[in-house]
């Protein structure tokens, strides 16, 4: 990887110029929602011009997307993690049944506003179908359920058909999102309390055999 200190000082400026303009987007989110930010809310935000805007990206969502892609990137590392086949501990052995996903869960508390803005009814679609693709891809690759191949793919485009991941992709954000928008009543120990006997379900009727 090329250190940042020896990139030519074009790409310093490109990444430099990007990465305002996604400080810039993060930090209006957490005041409305996407659907009420303009480019011309991030230029201003972001010291820039109209035209600098349009040389990095076509449109706020385009953005949107650069600006969470470290944030989901933890994330998807999170589901990774989760294995919906661990065995449970004994009553009273942890305080956390699954630390991984109660790692999912506070990342999204972490950094609520974001995702509350970006993941809610007045965000950004492609946003959305963004992180459910990769977080489908990475419940493909983690080998946790039975897949049609075996290969693991980390492109969401070179994804076979896998109804266990995209099944536990969509039910992990739509559990996910919907505590966001409640206002995170619960922990994120308290939402793997809850979630966990759900996933070891799906993971059982994986495994069961065809029916006749």
């Amino acid at each position: 990887m090329t250190n940042s200190s020896s990139a030519p000082p074009a790409d310093r400026r490109v990444r430099r110029t990007r990465a305002a303009l996604q400080r810039a987007l993060i930090d209006l989110v957490e005041e409305r929602d996407l659907a009420q930010i303009s480019v011309a809310d991030v230029v201003e935000c972001a010291e820039v011009n109209r035209s600098t805007f349009y040389a990095h990206y076509q449109d706020v969502h385009e953005l949107a997307e650069a600006a969470c892609t470290e944030m989901i990137d933890d994330l998807i590392g999170v589901v990774l993690a989760i294995d919906p086949t661990r065995a449970e501990e004994p009553p009273g052995a942890t305080e956390d049944p699954d630390p991984p996903l109660t790692a999912f869960f506070a990342h999204f508390a972490e950094h609520a506003g974001l995702y509350r803005s970006l993941l809610g009814p007045t965000g950004s679609a492609r946003v959305i179908e963004h992180v459910r693709r990769r977080a489908m891809a990475a419940a493909h690759a983690s080998g946790q359920l039975p897949t049609p191949d075996s290969s693991p793919a980390a492109d969401p485009s070179d994804v076979p058909h896998d109804v266990p991941a995209a099944f536990v992709a969509g039910a992990l954000m739509g559990v996910a999102t919907d505590w966001l928008q409640r206002g995170c009543p619960r922990t994120p120990v308290e939402m793997t309390t809850l979630t966990k006997p759900l996933l070891r379900a799906l993971a059982a009727g994986t495994h069961a055999p065809p029916l006749p």
